[in-house]
């Protein structure tokens, strides 16, 4: 524990340094046989380098996650820095960590100023970075349907930078103190204080932000990258009110209102907002971290993170049955059997459900129903449409999850208030068959 502490301390103190304009040594990782060097991995204009952490349990097709360091960092140094590699042991993705070589007056910092990088495949980090991608796709069968962007500081202003250039990659981004896309004119623009950007006079309409995020990849009309922010409101560096532009991009992006549809807080300091489509899908979710300065993430911020991104489950240790249990024994074609995890507070509860298809042929549109302990209401959810709000509920897929195939399965969630029962519900069905529970 001391040895986290004193790398996170260090990890902090090359931030600021890097803030003043020095430049230091990259960190050394915790576990030098962990973390991988990739030196050939494909095109790589932007000249950077690739490590790889690969946990040693993961699914056959493992979820790819891009973690990005801040200015003066390195990939090394955010691997040890930050939680992801530990999620990674815990839920089986894979973490790539670039270093990025752009110097923009301060050393390593992710290119999301020139013209180059602001166009689809024009060159430059994002396609380094969509590189990096495929190598892991290629080379280790990640999961072209599961690859998200995080990343601290310029590494969270290149997140919302690659859900904006490549959309058709990147399913789902966690910024921490990021900026808007195309908050930077150029290079010159580029370094805090001087910036326009992050000087303090930013102020565009959300039509604007959003017509930047559309002329990115022109044309395209597919489904848009999910996306969580995060600033602490005493940021200096990266000015708090950065946080309001960027929600106002994305959520004109999406095409939602100003206003959330729902606002809570999940720990003392963390207030979030969250904007719902009319499914009940959380497209967009902010957080303000009272009192914070660009310090993110800090602990705890990670871990909600992977929640958000959807990856959250623990891959399995022996494969999944194909009949189901014999004390609970559902008809073949709508066999499944669902995990659940309560994450509950005062008057409030998040709930992840899972749900494997253990039958013998796929399913083809799905709702599955439950009832809820007493007093438990349903405010929002994710990834599923969620009705009536309490009692017996039924959740149905939404668009990009209507197949389970078999041996296959899918995660949804919701977040509900409770008068102090906060337990899961006991019973599932799915598409009239009972569910075993695991």
């Amino acid at each position: 524990m001391r040895t986290r502490i004193r790398r996170s301390l260090l990890f902090a103190l090359a931030a600021s340094l890097a803030v003043a304009g020095l430049v230091i040594p990259a960190l050394k990782p915790a576990h030098a046989a962990s973390l991988v060097e990739v030196t050939s991995f494909g095109d790589n204009p932007g000249r950077m380098r690739m490590h790889l952490y690969l946990p040693d349990s993961r699914p056959a097709r493992p979820a790819i996650v891009v973690a990005m360091h801040g200015c003066g960092g390195s990939g090394p140094g955010f691997y040890s820095g930050s939680e992801f590699a530990s999620l990674a042991d815990r839920y089986g993705f894979i973490v790539i960590y670039p270093t990025a070589t752009q110097q923009a007056g301060f050393g390593n910092c992710f290119d999301t100023w020139s013209d180059a990088a602001k166009r689809r495949g024009g060159g430059s980090d994002p396609v380094s970075l969509v590189s990096m991608v495929n190598f892991v796709q290629r080379q280790h069968g990640g999961d072209p349907e599961r690859v998200y962007a995080t990343g601290s500081s310029s590494g969270g202003m290149m997140t919302n930078h690659m859900l904006a250039v490549y959309p058709d990659v990147f399913k789902a981004g966690a910024a921490f103190m990021g900026v808007p896309y195309t908050c930077f004119a150029n290079a010159a623009d580029y370094p805090p204080g001087a910036s326009q950007c992050t000087g303090g006079n930013m102020n565009r309409t959300p039509q604007q932000w959003g017509d930047a995020v559309r002329q990115a990849y022109p044309g395209y009309s597919g489904p848009r990258p999910r996306v969580q922010l995060w600033h602490g409101t005493n940021d200096t560096l990266v000015p708090y009110q950065l946080l309001q532009e960027t929600v106002e991009q994305w959520t004109n992006v999406f095409g939602l209102s100003q206003t959330p549809t729902f606002i809570d807080t999940p720990q003392s300091t963390w207030n979030r907002r969250r904007f719902a489509d009319p499914t009940g899908t959380v497209q967009v979710e902010a957080y303000a971290i009272q009192g914070a300065g660009h310090s993110l993430p800090s602990g705890g911020m990670a871990a909600a993170a992977i929640q958000f991104l959807g990856l959250s489950t623990p891959p399995p240790t022996t494969p999944p049955p194909t009949t189901p249990a014999p004390t609970t024994p559902p008809p073949s074609s709508g066999a499944c059997r669902v995990a659940v995890r309560v994450n509950a507070w005062n008057s409030g509860l998040t709930e992840d459900i899972t749900i494997a298809n253990t039958g013998t042929s796929a399913v083809d549109g799905w709702s599955l129903v439950f009832t809820l302990p007493g007093g438990q209401v349903v405010t929002s959810g994710w990834n599923a449409s969620y009705a009536p709000s309490s009692g017996q509920v039924t959740a149905r897929n939404v668009a990009h999850n209507a197949a389970i195939p078999v041996n296959g399965s899918i995660t949804v969630g919701f977040q509900a208030t409770h008068t102090g029962d906060a337990a899961k519900p006991s019973a599932f069905t799915l598409n009239g068959a009972s569910c075993v529970i695991a």
